[in-house]
């Protein structure tokens, strides 16, 4: 960015443009060379007046506290590794006319279409290498240029199906292409959450604007994939790297979003020359695959042999037709730097056209012409790898700016081009236009660029009315990426004229199917019931040690008889009674958070919400609770908050297999826990107290007062927490939950019942003819590491 003279705004009744002062040459999207507000700008900017910086202020921390309690993140890679950082929103959306957007699209459609043939060239008859358009030895030195897809048509007879397009706006007031996005596109889900929170924070504006939605793109789109699906009767599946992938909370959200299936690599697998997935039902064929992991790693058979994250045969799957990738492999190739110094002769080979949208001007270094072109106007370019494809301005470790170099830098630089010259491309120093940011209660300028994205539809290319802004926290242009700081921020495509309220919803005569319970992947189910495993194993935990700290609360004797047991209980499990709020408990909630985490398109934002506040209570109070009544009222409020997101699951989460997984897992650890506790407190050694403090870690003084007219004895007690099917806390309750729920699940193998339904009806049945006499120390311990088997068993049938 040149940063030039500053030019003040010239006097106007606007506050918030007070100290609004764009820089010379170079163009502003809010205001015009006047310094006055363009069209599309003057009545937001008098609306956001009229608010006032007090209502503004609450209305943008509306917004971001919208991205925190959805937990919207993206991951960051630095030196102290890997850490989640909330979405960094520029509350102040980008405008821009629907006329200039028709032009955009025009544009972007145009680039879109070429980008598909010059792809089908490539993997095809490979006449634009023939013909001297493409250096052959630049095609074939790209990392992105996939030998094994050589020849291959898609199932589908496209190779691109969604691509993203970063625009920067010149000093001469023209849209230039930044970079080509024909990989794995990403952040379409960010532009959406960017759109929910603005709207949030100014849907009165919003509203008056007539601003385009973006759900029909999205609806649009959906259904093409579903129309691929059902044309090779397959499934629609995204296909992720994982949650250590930076945008994979975006992954999520899509999935969720559009109804679709999340997998990772370990999820699929080729038999008989078709991709399959792993589910609790066994095998099933996914005939569409979004993937959103780079090509190379999607197949370690035949692509790179190291990655961990593909599905090995997913090659030989493609080459025979059964599946759809989204987008084809090898697609990426149209990213390279490099590519972009032969677009406007490889469009008028192909299509007779001259570009509407022009690239960034690049010079290969490759061609003896363009070398000497970069070599002469070197103060000019930013040169950098050819066969890099990040963008100028993200690459700072690789690219470098020719009027920013010493002398001994310049001469290195020039030797390096003169001596490997196809390595190195020159492209013309981008100058990006400026956009408003709110600082402090005013408007400021800022650096920005403007990905859009386009997907396929049986109708053709459909451009997203919008997508996201890129915007810089300070003037300097390297500094609009999301890894360096950047800012995201919504676009509006804004019309004169009222526009149609799309939704994702379907009209009352389209035709729709419900999906069928059962292709839930083997994967989540697994994730889904350690989930309700560890959740379960927390609440029974906090329980405990609530019931310990009321007692060293009262007798500030921590070496008493019974505080003295329940530590040496606790100890084997990682439990350490001195701490108040425990590691061993708080890794319990860490694994629990993880394994919700895995899944995070089956889980609801007020899910997630709920987890992740029980996550952050239980650190805070890790270093402020004191031993003894402080960490009781601690594991009251922790208990609470169990309870809440427990209740969240249970009232709202839909009855499918995947809630019965869930279920199992929790009626399963709690089966295990109060079978253990209940050896320990119940045993002939047990000091006094025990059997009062079994009831209370049970849940249930109050309903041992009113079914039995006595005091606590052995036998009461075992018949309320052992025997008795009407408490929620017994033993036996927890084996029909099971029963039931095991029965419900998919059918495996040959017999009518499954080995964990034999399993668990043989031991309901077992414990149902019990007398609580029959339940010693013993009998209980045993009982915990029958129950603990079921899992086992369900693991072999289902987890596999």
């Amino acid at each position: 960015m040149a940063k030039g003279n500053h030019r003040k705004i010239r006097g106007r009744p606007h506050n918030l443009l007070e100290h609004y002062q764009p820089i010379d040459g170079v163009v502003d999207e809010m205001v015009d060379a006047s310094g006055n507000p363009r069209p599309v700008w003057k009545d937001f900017i008098e609306a956001l007046e009229e608010l006032g910086p007090e209502k503004l202020a609450q209305r943008f921390a509306r917004a971001d506290q919208y991205l925190r309690d959805a937990g919207v993140y993206y991951r960051v890679y630095d030196k102290a590794g890997a850490n989640e950082r909330e979405w960094p929103l520029a509350h102040v959306p980008l405008l821009i006319e629907e006329q200039e957007w028709a032009a955009i699209s025009a544009g972007l459609v145009q680039r879109a279409e070429l980008f598909e043939e010059t792809i089908a060239d490539i993997y095809g008859p490979n006449r634009l290498v023939e013909k001297g358009i493409l250096p052959a030895g630049l095609i074939a030195a790209s990392p992105e240029y996939l030998r094994p897809v050589v020849g291959t048509r898609p199932a589908s007879g496209h190779f691109l199906h969604f691509c993203a397009f970063e625009l920067g706006r010149g000093p001469d007031g023209r849209w230039w292409v930044l970079g080509d996005r024909t990989q794995a596109p990403s952040g379409a889900g960010f532009a959406l959450e960017n759109r929910v929170a603005t709207t949030r924070a100014l849907s009165d504006i919003y509203g008056e604007m007539h601003v385009h939605r973006l759900a029909g793109f999205f609806r649009r789109f959906r259904d093409a994939l579903n129309g691929m699906a059902k044309v090779s009767g397959g499934r629609v599946a995204i296909l992720t790297p994982g949650p250590l992938n930076e945008t994979y909370y975006e992954h999520a959200y899509i999935a969720r979003y559009l109804g679709i299936m999340l997998l990772e690599g370990e999820d699929l697998t080729v038999s008989g020359g078709r991709l399959m997935v792993r589910t609790v039902s066994g095998l099933m064929p996914v005939s569409v695959l979004w993937r959103r992991l780079d090509a190379a790693f999607a197949d370690p058979l035949e692509l790179r042999p190291e990655s961990q994250i593909g599905t090995p045969g997913l090659v030989e799957a493609i080459r025979r037709g059964a599946v759809s990738a989204v987008n084809a492999l090898g697609s990426g190739l149209m990213e390279t730097r490099a590519m972009s110094a032969f677009l406007p002769k490889i469009s008028r080979e192909l299509r007779n056209e001259e570009l509407l949208l022009p690239s960034v001007a690049t010079w290969w270094c490759g061609r003896d012409t363009d070398r000497d072109h970069v070599l002469a106007n070197l103060d000019h370019m930013v040169i950098g790898p050819a066969l890099s494809t990040r963008l100028a301005f993200e690459d700072d470790d690789c690219t470098r700016l020719g009027s920013a170099l010493v002398a001994g830098e310049r001469a290195e630089l020039i030797a390096q081009i003169e001596r490997g010259g196809g390595d190195f491309v020159g492209q013309e120093a981008v100058t990006l236009s400026t956009t408003p940011v709110y600082v402090g209660g005013w408007l400021e300028p800022r650096p920005a660029s403007l990905r859009v994205y386009l997907a396929r539809t049986p109708e053709g290319w459909t451009v997203m009315p919008g997508g996201f802004a890129r915007v810089g926290f300070s003037l300097d242009p390297t500094a609009i990426a999301m890894q360096r700081g950047g800012q995201a921020a919504d676009v509006w495509v804004v019309s004169d004229r009222p526009v149609e309220r799309e939704t994702l919803l379907p009209q009352e005569h389209d035709s729709f199917t419900r999906t069928l319970p059962g292709s839930l992947p083997s994967r989540a189910a697994e994730n889904l019931t350690w989930l309700g495993r560890y959740i379960e194993r927390s609440e029974d935990t906090v329980r405990i040690l609530r019931a310990y700290h009321v007692r060293l609360a009262e007798a500030s004797d921590p070496d008493m008889p019974l505080l003295a047991d329940i530590r040496d209980y606790l100890e084997p499990f990682g439990i350490d009674v001195a701490t108040a709020i425990p590691p061993g408990l708080i890794g319990t909630l860490d694994s629990a958070v993880y394994s919700a985490g895995q899944i995070r398109d089956r889980f609801s934002p007020d899910g997630w919400l709920a987890l992740k506040d029980l996550s952050k209570t239980i650190h805070q109070f890790a270093t402020t609770v004191a031993p003894g009544d402080d960490a009781t009222r601690a594991m009251t409020v922790i208990l609470r908050k169990l309870a809440g997101f427990s209740g969240l699951l249970h009232e709202n989460m839909y009855r499918f297999t995947g809630w019965r997984f869930l279920e199992i897992g929790r009626r399963l650890e709690r089966g295990i826990q109060i079978a253990r506790t209940l050896a320990r407190l119940t045993r002939a050694a047990a000091p006094d107290g025990a059997l009062d403090m079994m009831l209370e870690i049970g849940d249930s003084v109050m309903t041992h007062r009113r079914q039995y007219p006595v005091q606590a004895g052995r036998r009461t007690v075992i018949d309320l927490l052992v025997l008795d099917p009407l408490n929620p806390r017994s033993i036996l309750f927890q084996l029909e939950r099971l029963k039931a729920e095991i029965a419900l699940l998919p059918a495996v193998g040959e017999g009518h019942m499954s080995p964990a339904a034999k399993e668990i009806l043989q031991l309901n049945t077992a414990i149902a003819i019990k007398e609580p006499s029959d339940m010693t120390a013993k009998a209980l311990d045993d009982l915990a590491t029958e129950i603990g088997g079921l899992y086992n068993s369900l693991a072999k049938a289902y987890f596999g």
